[in-house]
C-alpha cells in the first residue's frame, strides 16, 4: 500500500509540475550541434538525435550520411508546452542554423544535412509558415531555404551519437568550431 501511495504522489506531482509534453522534429545539419543548442533552452526536456523523412526503416549513420536513404539528420525535441510554445522553439532553432542554405549546413553538404521543419499537423504547419515568414520579413536574409514538410518518421541514431557534445566534449567543440556554425550565428544573429 505504501508503494502505491508514493506512486500516486509522484503521478500527481508530475501532472502539476509540467504542462503537456509535446514533440517536434527538426533538421539543421549536424544533429550534435542542434541537440546541444536545443537542450539549453528552458522548457526543453529531452533532445534525441536521429534520422527523419526517408524511405529506409531504421537506417544506420553510414547509410544516411551517404545520402541514399532520403533521410535528414534530425532531432526529436520533447518540450513542455507550458514553458515554451512551438513558435518560440522554431524561432530559437532557426537562430542556430543558416536558414538560407537548403543544400546542407556549414561544412556538412547534401540533402541529408539540409534544414527542415517536420510538422505533425496543420496547426504546426501554419505556425512554421508564420515563423519562416517572420524571419524573412526581419530582413536579415533575402531568401529562406528551410523545408516545411509533413512528418513521416523518426529513427533514433546510434547510442554514440546521443549527447555526443557531453561525451566527447573536446572533439565536439573542435568539430563545431571548424564547421563555421558559431561564426555564422555570431555574424548574422548576434547570439552570445
Amino acid at each position: 500500500m505504501k508503494k502505491f501511495n508514493i506512486f500516486l504522489l509522484v503521478l500527481l506531482f508530475s501532472t502539476m509540475a509540467y504542462g503537456k509534453i509535446q514533440e517536434a522534429v527538426l533538421a539543421g545539419g549536424c544533429f550534435w550541434c542542434v541537440e546541444s543548442d536545443l537542450e539549453k533552452l528552458p522548457g526543453v526536456k529531452d533532445v534525441i538525435s536521429g534520422y527523419s523523412g526517408g524511405t529506409v526503416k531504421n537506417p544506420a549513420y553510414k547509410e544516411v550520411s551517404s545520402g541514399t536513404t532520403g533521410h535528414r539528420e534530425s532531432v526529436l525535441v520533447k518540450y513542455d508546452d507550458e514553458e515554451i510554445n512551438y513558435a518560440t522553439l522554431l524561432y530559437y532553432f532557426l537562430r542556430g542554423i543558416d536558414p538560407t542554405d537548403g543544400k546542407g549546413q556549414f561544412n556538412d553538404r547534401g540533402f541529408q544535412y539540409s534544414p527542415a521543419i517536420f510538422y505533425m499537423n496543420e496547426n504546426e504547419k501554419n505556425i512554421g509558415e508564420k515563423v519562416l515568414e517572420k524571419i524573412k520579413k526581419d530582413g536579415k536574409f533575402s531568401k529562406i531555404e528551410v523545408a516545411l514538410v509533413p512528418f513521416k518518421n523518426f529513427y533514433p541514431a546510434e547510442d554514440y551519437h546521443q549527447d555526443y557534445y557531453k561525451k566527447e566534449t573536446f572533439k565536439y567543440k573542435y568539430f563545431r568550431f571548424r564547421s563555421g556554425r558559431d561564426r555564422f550565428i555570431k555574424d548574422h544573429w548576434n547570439n552570445k
